[in-house]
């Protein structure tokens, strides 16, 4: 229950939104359908933006790309598989991580 100024009592916050008698009851959706729209642009839309970048980096590395993996680790793509990659992260080391785990190309490499 919030009290305003006036005295008079308001319910629920909600009842802000709701028509008042005779005007159009759709008039009444249109902040919520407005809310809808701008948390689409400010946030939905950038994520599913980066996650398509993402996903074509993934998808056109090659043997030889120095990628950065989501733990930090630095390497250079010695094998490619289905959904795994083999990295060289060291002489005579070489360790197997799956595709999702790049984070991206280390120091900018352009992957040509």
């Amino acid at each position: 229950m919030c009290r305003f100024a006036g005295g008079k009592t308001l319910y629920s916050p909600l009842l802000l939104l709701a028509p008042t008698p005779g005007q159009n009851p759709i008039v009444g959706l249109v902040p919520v359908v407005a809310m809808v729209l701008i948390f689409y642009f400010l946030l939905i839309a950038p994520v599913r933006k980066r996650q398509k970048q993402h996903d074509e980096m993934v998808a056109n590395l090659k043997n030889g790309a120095r990628i950065v993996t989501n733990g930090g680790i630095i390497g250079t793509v010695v094998g490619i598989q289905d959904d795994r990659l083999r990295i060289k992260i060291a002489d005579q080391v070489k360790i197997e991580i799956t595709k999702q785990s790049v984070a991206s190309l280390a120091d900018g490499d352009s992957n040509s």
